[in-house]
């Protein structure tokens, strides 16, 4: 949805979107701040995820699912919450839940605990019989290192076992995981990564703001990007098709790039420092 033209701006898809995405963090949103989210920047939001652990916690539940499904909008439980089941050996009760709940979408994850990957394509396999499923690779823990074939070998298998996306860890934070500590990303990594797995299968996770314009400039407008803030659907819109200052020449024709014009301004500034 645009309000009014404007040319050189990239086009995006349409929802429902297979490429494109933007996966919403909802970390504990009351009905009223969904109402609100979705009055505000619905239209650009692809799938929303209770973050981590929260649907256990979160007053209302039912009334928040039904809310974004009469939105259209898909919504899933975290997958540190089906952690939580597995290493209790409470999967059937998991199961059990996602019926409960009418869910048509989870997250399969093992950043918090450790099991043989072959186990957790088994899970995947299992629920992807019942759902749509989304899977996450990478560990949460700062220093776990995964040599980037090990990433694409994971990431190859998920797809293989049944997988709609596959997500690149990064946590909340964005500093683990296809991030340095500083938070900037592991170009050696991706690199590698998307010269082996199709881009469109791949949500990556992007918290901040430098990270959202990285993978942009890298993937264009139609990129995934998860982990985006409730409050950041709009500005996250913006940078996708170049209305921000990070990503303002991305699809710009050189022609329109006016280099006279910017040495006036520029000695125009020169002038007044002078007076």
């Amino acid at each position: 949805m645009r309000n009014f033209e404007l040319t050189h701006l990239p086009k995006r898809t349409e929802k429902p979107r297979q490429s494109g995405l933007t996966m919403v963090m909802d970390k504990g949103l009351s009905i009223r701040e969904c109402e609100n989210m979705v009055d505000g920047s619905g239209e650009y939001i692809d799938i929303v995820k209770l973050g981590f652990g929260t649907s256990l916690v979160t007053p209302n539940l039912e009334r928040k699912l039904a809310f974004f499904k009469e939105c259209k909008i898909p919504v899933y439980f975290g997958g540190t919450l089906l952690e939580a089941y597995i290493v209790r050996g409470q999967f059937d009760d998991y199961l059990r839940l996602m019926d409960r709940y009418k869910m048509e979408y989870c997250e399969v994850s093992d950043g918090s605990i450790t099991m043989p990957h072959q186990e957790k394509c088994h899970y995947i396999h299992r629920l992807s019989k019942r759902v749509t499923v989304i899977s996450e690779v990478g560990s949460k823990e700062e220093g776990i290192l995964i040599r980037p074939n090990k990433w694409i070998e994971m990431m190859q298998a998920e797809l293989d076992a049944g997988v709609w996306k596959v997500i690149a860890e990064a946590r909340e934070s964005g500093t683990v995981g296809i991030y340095r500590p500083n938070g900037k990303a592991h170009v050696v990594l991706i690199n590698k990564i998307v010269a082996k797995i199709p881009a469109d299968k791949i949500i990556w996770e992007t918290p901040q703001k430098s990270q959202q314009a990285y993978f942009i400039k890298y993937f264009g407008a139609n990129v995934n990007l998860g982990n985006i803030a409730t409050s950041d659907v709009i500005a996250l819109e913006t940078l996708r098709i170049g209305l921000r200052s990070d990503t303002f020449f991305q699809y710009l024709d050189k022609s329109l790039h006016n280099p006279n014009f910017i040495e006036v301004i520029d000695q125009e500034k020169s002038n007044t420092v002078k007076a």
